[in-house]
């Protein structure tokens, strides 16, 4: 069961709406700890000065933000309390935005928000408007002592809540410096008509439980090799020369081999009409019987037949 690490209220106009927040995204990932090699002891940090080689105790750290290379502003705990965001347990929702205005480059922590006790009606409410609206609410709230800027949403039955970036944290394109003159790279019609053409060939439906971490699986199934007593060969890659394509011929067989797969894959499987394949369509309105969903239809059935559930006991 999944625990509230917040709750508070969302506000709009004169609305308020009690509710509670869950993170919405539980990452996995492989963590090691570092141990001594002859004695297989885990290794302690210690904060340690560099002057005196002493380790220094906890209670005598304080935070420090550097000016120039050695030199620092020291900040005490009760000015960084002083100035901090009045903690008022509400998301205050400043406007209404549609939602393909904000550039998914701004999303960063996705939440769940549930609702609090006896506000059932009004956060269906909210949730049906929000929906018939085809609206956003940018808010703000304060999580944990921070201001936080956030887009709340429909999603399905619930609404969600995600984080976003300041418009200051994301990096303009402008400052990579390195990216080509568009004209001095423009491409063709031809070569822009067949690079549609592959895309339309690999165009399905997004079904988020296709993708898996293969490299997180296998580590862990590596790992339970060796608890299992098994000596693991290692074998290092061979590093092909990069070479620089040829855009047209790369694109043509891009085509061809999408066209074989799909071929393939529908004559070694009578279920053709079953769910995956009437999914699998894309947008283009092609989604069963045409080369696209033949192309998606096989791709789902491969990356399906990877699923957690049949890895091993040491991933749970």
């Amino acid at each position: 069961m999944a625990r509230a690490i917040w709750s508070g209220a969302i506000s709009f106009g004169l609305v308020n709406i009690p509710v509670k927040l869950f993170s919405a995204v539980q990452k996995k990932t492989v963590r090691f700890h570092q141990l001594d090699a002859k004695t297989g002891s885990r290794i302690q940090q210690k904060r340690v000065n560099p002057q005196t080689g002493e380790e220094v105790p906890y209670e005598q750290l304080v935070k420090g933000f550097e000016l120039s290379p050695d030199t620092y502003v020291v900040i005490d705990p009760d000015e960084l309390a002083a100035i901090e965001p009045k903690k008022t347990h509400t998301i205050d929702i400043e406007d209404f935005v549609e939602i393909d205005e904000i550039d998914p480059i701004y999303y960063d922590h996705p939440y769940y928000l549930a609702p609090g006790p006896g506000a059932g009606k009004a956060y269906a409410l909210l949730l049906a408007a929000l929906k018939d609206t085809e609206r956003v609410g940018i808010a703000r709230v304060v999580i944990r002592s921070k201001e936080q800027l956030v887009a709340i949403r429909p999603r399905d039955d619930v609404l969600t809540m995600e984080t976003l970036l300041f418009g200051d944290e994301v990096v303009p394109p402008s400052d990579l410096g390195d990216l080509p003159d568009p004209d001095d790279v423009k491409a063709s019609k031809k070569e822009v008509d067949m690079a549609r053409q592959l895309i339309e060939s690999l165009s399905t439906e997004f079904d988020p439980s296709k993708y898996h971490d293969e490299y997180r699986e296998a580590v862990l199934e590596m790992i339970e090799r060796k608890a299992q007593g098994e000596e693991i060969s290692v074998q290092a890659p061979e590093e092909a020369p990069a070479e620089v394509p040829d855009l047209m011929a790369a694109l043509e067989a891009s085509i061809a081999s999408a066209k074989r797969q799909g071929g393939a894959k529908k004559a070694s499987s009578p279920k053709s009409g079953s769910k995956s394949g009437s999914k699998s369509g894309s947008k283009s309105g092609s989604k069963s019987g045409s080369k696209t969903a033949k192309t998606a239809s096989g791709n789902g059935s491969k990356s399906g037949s990877n699923s957690t559930g049949k890895r091993s006991s040491a991933k749970k």
